[in-house]
């Protein structure tokens, strides 16, 4: 068995939020442990769920049918429902602080909860004079800053479906995105600040707005306020132009439970993004058992997530406003100026949920930092981990230098559902390198290739074999569900398949080894190979490519393989031009470690890439199914290439 870090006495136990639903439950509390409760969650949904709904206090109607055809994604909770996703959000209307925010510049703003219901306001009703209504797109390029939030909330008011990347995305991955969707509004930054460089975004907003025909209005936020904008065009029109300065409040209509509220995106593996629609109850729903029950905030607590707008972090940060919860938001580098810069956020505003990515831990690790002798964290009760995996060592180095009695909650779930399969509970102790628990209302199981359970120890496919509320609700432009069905529910019929490779442990807890897939997972930031391709098929020596994740250690880094035009030798310079255009195309994220040069790059021989066998061969591992493969011996080029060969 692990080694157990961390465990709840039992005062702490009966002081959670968990406790309490389980008691107005009616659970018997004598012999009351987690597995009881879970079991519950997932034998009793309709329940289960309107117990959450009564906790969280939700504004609205559910109606009087839980659950409308039970099997796979035709499952619909609460058809009958009624809610306001912004009315919900912002029920706050006092004057303590909302949202502390700070850019990695010296901006720093903050906005108490009656002043963000306000800005809503004024939003909605600029959104309402472009014509904007129930179901258009309202999209986003901003930092994680209050003006995303203002916008979400003021689109979501009046049932318009939003949708964001950050700033940092390259042209073409925001049109990849974006184009899919229309969009009727475009609201952006004018520059953003990562690792101390200004970055000006306008020529890359014109562009994009410039390709999506149905943009109507393109609105600048500036990244400072209080500075005006050095390139704003006579095409983009300043947000303080836009809003008006009344003091008047937002106006609520109910819309159906299941009413579209954002569009995420898949990673882009196999061609453009698919876009992923979500419905407002269900996500309220999933986000208020993770948030008041599994990482136990109540009303009047603060948050903070190191996230950006791009990832679905941002879609869950946001939502502790629905809890009654403040938020710290932070735009940058996590480094910049120091590698204590979140610390110092930390100790400054002092939230009760810290959290940030596994990589992140694991990099102030190597960094030798020690906060928990240079940095004050006595009202963190939860420090948060999701994005990758966290290494055993992570998860010790985090009780030895960081603080000793806080709750470790290690997440793991996706986009997909914008939220978490298993997760972190308080009730339970925590062992090094395990996820504590399945979240409540979810029956995760371990598959076989057969679709039979794994035992405790074996790894398999995690899979989750009942409806949620929080499954998406359709696909974007796949009105028949075709790619909905295929993504999730092919491989084990009406049982969601989610790809991660995992295993359940002695404790009950479970690891998660990665992707089953070849999704590429630097520092736990999911891109697909799809879109580097993209950028370097741009440069015009390069005639093939292939890009594989290569384990180093706990980690895995992005190697890109090239096939040249004839007699060319892939030196510095080329090296350096294909990563400006991959940076500049898709994102910094997307740039490899390596880039290495292959004689000849083999295919199945219907054409399509073997990346797995690429990575297999890299990793030193035996490659089945040759026989699938046109010629099978390039492969050899791969095997212990010099530029990727790892020494220790």
């Amino acid at each position: 068995m692990s080694k157990k870090l961390w465990k709840p006495d039992l005062a702490r136990i009966r002081s959670t939020n968990m406790w309490e639903f389980a008691n107005n439950a009616k659970m018997p509390l004598d012999e009351f442990n987690y597995s009881d409760l879970h079991s519950w969650s997932v034998a009793e949904p309709g329940r289960f769920w309107r117990q959450v709904w009564a906790h969280a206090n939700g504004i609205g109607d559910l109606g009087d049918v839980d659950i409308q055809d039970d099997l796979g994604p035709a499952a619909s909770f609460f058809p009958e429902g009624q809610l306001n996703f912004a009315e919900t959000y912002l029920q706050r209307t006092d004057e303590e602080i909302a949202i502390t925010y700070f850019g990695e510049s010296a901006v720093k703003r903050s906005l108490t909860f009656s002043e963000l219901r306000l800005s809503v306001g004024r939003a909605q009703r600029a959104l309402l004079s472009e014509g904007v209504t129930v179901g258009d797109r309202v999209a986003t390029v901003l930092p994680n800053g209050p003006e995303a939030i203002i916008t979400f909330l003021a689109a979501a008011s009046i049932g318009a479906v939003y949708s964001s990347t950050s700033p940092d995305f390259g042209a073409n991955g925001i049109l990849d995105r974006f184009s899919q969707i229309e969009p009727k509004v475009l609201i952006v930054t004018d520059v953003y600040f990562y690792a101390g460089v200004k970055h000006d975004i306008t020529d890359k907003i014109l562009a994009v707005a410039e390709s999506i025909p149905s943009i109507e209005k393109v609105i600048v936020a500036p990244y400072d306020p209080e500075t005006e904008s050095a390139s704003l065009s006579s095409e983009i029109t300043p947000w303080c132009d836009w809003v008006d300065n009344s003091n008047q409040e937002p106006e609520f209509t109910r819309l159906p439970f299941n009413h579209p509220i954002y569009i995420l995106y898949s990673s882009g593996t196999t061609g453009k993004p698919k876009c992923i629609v979500h419905r407002s109850g269900g996500i309220l729903l999933k986000h208020w058992s993770e948030l008041l029950l599994h990482c136990d905030l109540s009303f009047g607590d603060r948050m903070f997530y190191f996230t950006t707008t791009g990832w679905m972090m941002w879609n869950w940060l946001i939502a502790g406003l629905s809890c009654g919860v403040s938020l710290i938001l932070y735009d940058g580098s996590p480094f910049h100026p120091t590698p204590e810069r979140l610390f110092d956020i930390g100790q400054e505003t002092q939230p009760n949920l810290f959290g940030v990515s596994a990589k992140y831990i694991e990099a102030v690790m190597k960094e030798g930092l020690t906060p928990i002798h240079t940095h004050n964290f006595e009202s963190i009760k939860v420090l948060a981990s999701t994005g990758s995996p966290l290494a055993p060592e992570g998860f010790e180095y985090v009780y030895e230098n960081i603080k000793k009695d806080v709750h470790l909650a290690s997440f793991s779930g996706g986009t997909d559902i914008c939220g978490c399969f298993v997760t972190g509970n308080p009730l339970q102790a925590v062992y090094s390198g395990e996820i504590q628990s399945s979240s409540l209302g979810l029956d995760m199981q371990v598959f076989n290739d057969d679709g039979t359970s794994a035992t405790s120890g074996s790894r398999g496919e995690l899979v989750c074999a009942n409806p949620f509320p929080s499954m998406p609700l359709q696909f974007w432009q796949d009105p028949e569900d075709r790619l909905y069905r295929s993504a999730y529910f092919e491989r084990f019929p009406d049982v969601w398949h989610h790809g991660d490779f995992a295993e359940w442990t002695e404790s009950g807890g479970m690891i998660i080894s990665g992707r089953s897939d070849a999704t590429l997972n630097p520092g736990g930031i999911r891109i697909g190979t799809a879109e580097i391709y993209r950028q370097v098929d741009v440069v015009d020596e390069v005639l093939e490519s292939v890009v594989i994740g290569q384990n180093i250690g706990a980690d895995t880094r992005v190697v890109l393989f090239v096939r040249l035009r004839p007699d060319l030798v892939l030196d510095d310079e080329l090296r350096q031009r294909i990563k400006q255009q991959i940076r500049i195309g898709a994102s910094p994220r997307h740039v490899p470690s390596v880039i290495a040069q292959v004689p000849l790059i083999p295919r199945t021989r219907s054409g399509k890439l073997v990346e797995l066998a690429i990575r297999e061969t890299v990793h030193g591992r035996p490659v089945h199914n040759l026989e699938a493969i046109d010629q099978p011996d390039a492969l050899i080029n791969f095997q212990d290439h010099p530029d990727v060969k790892i020494t220790f």
